[in-house]
């Protein structure tokens, strides 16, 4: 499982690029998305490393990224024509993440809201000494910052 956190904004971005992080679902600076590892998504973030971090979450940090930043898909029930509203078992979901499934399909929107990270970016530069490019497993000590 990969977590993508967009740290750039929208300025200055070539257009390839900006397509390439709107089919991310990463159209705004501070949105997360956790996605599954595969061979085409994996070149994806390749083209877009200069404008995000990204690295390998664990269960854990997943579960609770869910539980702070998760929000449900506003499903409007047919009867009493008003907004259905859940709890959220995060535990639950990220296990469901990790097996495979998509957010939409469990009521979840695809991808996370974030707050600029506590103490502030100190360089934007490519990690180890910025926070742009592949952090590895240090990607959650950054989303917590985040959340």
């Amino acid at each position: 499982m990969i977590a993508i956190i967009r740290i750039s904004g929208q300025v200055e971005i070539k257009k390839d690029a900006a397509e390439t992080l709107n089919r991310l679902l990463i159209k705004r600076k501070y949105h997360c998305v956790a996605v599954q590892e595969k061979p085409e998504l994996l070149g994806m973030v390749k083209k877009v490393n200069n404008f995000v971090a990204f690295g390998k979450i664990d269960k854990e940090m997943l579960a609770k990224l869910i539980e702070k930043r998760g929000k449900l898909i506003k499903s409007i029930d047919a009867k009493s024509k008003k907004e259905s509203k859940g709890k959220i078992d995060a535990g639950k979901i990220a296990s469901e993440i990790i097996e495979g499934k998509k957010l939409e399909e469990l009521g979840l929107k695809p991808f996370f809201r974030l707050h600029p990270p506590r103490g502030g970016i100190k360089s934007k530069l490519h990690f180890p000494k910025g926070v742009l490019g592949n952090h590895g497993e240090k990607i959650n000590k950054l989303l917590e910052r985040m959340l």
